[in-house]
């Protein structure tokens, strides 16, 4: 269980409680129950000990659980790359979804759009292990339905190493499924390490 503790900032803003903030744990307010109030006996101590422990572990696997479907989401469109599943990948992706590479060719910075149908060609036509984009999560922000997702990658086409850069993720939750509404990314040669 967390509670914010002089935060200064609006409870009532939504996404609110999925936000870091300075905390008491469970363990500290159970401390702080124990001294303030006037408990009858040894068997209401331990019933409040209890449900704070019980609350306690239930929000945690609450945000481990919305942080690890984000993660999953991302890694099954990674998976379908490396399986050539182009049906799989499609799946990854909200209908009107978009995806987009920055490149930067001597000083000019484009920006390219590819549609999820292309995308998906392109991956069926590779052979089953070709395409290996091996990502590290980085950052990753939980509001509601929304979700983002920071992973820097190296890319490796048929085991060997072509370029590396970052991905950028837009997700949102479209019936209980997290779905990629938005994915832009660089790639470069350099600085890879």
């Amino acid at each position: 269980m967390v509670i914010p503790v002089g935060t200064g900032r609006d409870l009532s803003l939504p996404g609110y409680w999925s936000r870091p903030v300075p905390t008491i744990t469970a363990v500290s307010l159970t401390i702080i129950l124990f001294y303030i109030h006037p408990f009858n006996s040894k068997k209401s101590q331990m019933k409040y000990f209890h449900l704070l422990l019980c609350l306690a572990l239930s929000n945690s696997v609450y945000a481990q659980s919305s942080e690890d479907s984000v993660k999953a989401a991302v890694n099954q469109l990674f998976t379908a790359m490396k399986n050539a599943d182009a049906a799989l990948l499609v799946s990854t992706f909200a209908d009107s979804a978009i995806l987009q590479t920055i490149s930067d060719k001597g000083g000019t910075v484009r920006v390219r759009t590819e549609s999820v149908a292309a995308f998906a060609a392109a991956v069926a036509k590779s052979a089953k292990g070709d395409l290996d984009e091996r990502i590290q999560f980085d950052v990753i922000r939980i509001d509601g339905a929304l979700a983002i997702v920071w992973t820097p990658y190296q890319f490796y086409y048929k085991g060997n190493f072509s370029h590396c850069g970052v991905n950028s993720f837009q997700l949102v939750r479209i019936d209980g499924v997290w779905k990629i509404q938005y994915l832009i990314d660089t790639r470069r040669k350099s600085g890879c390490e």
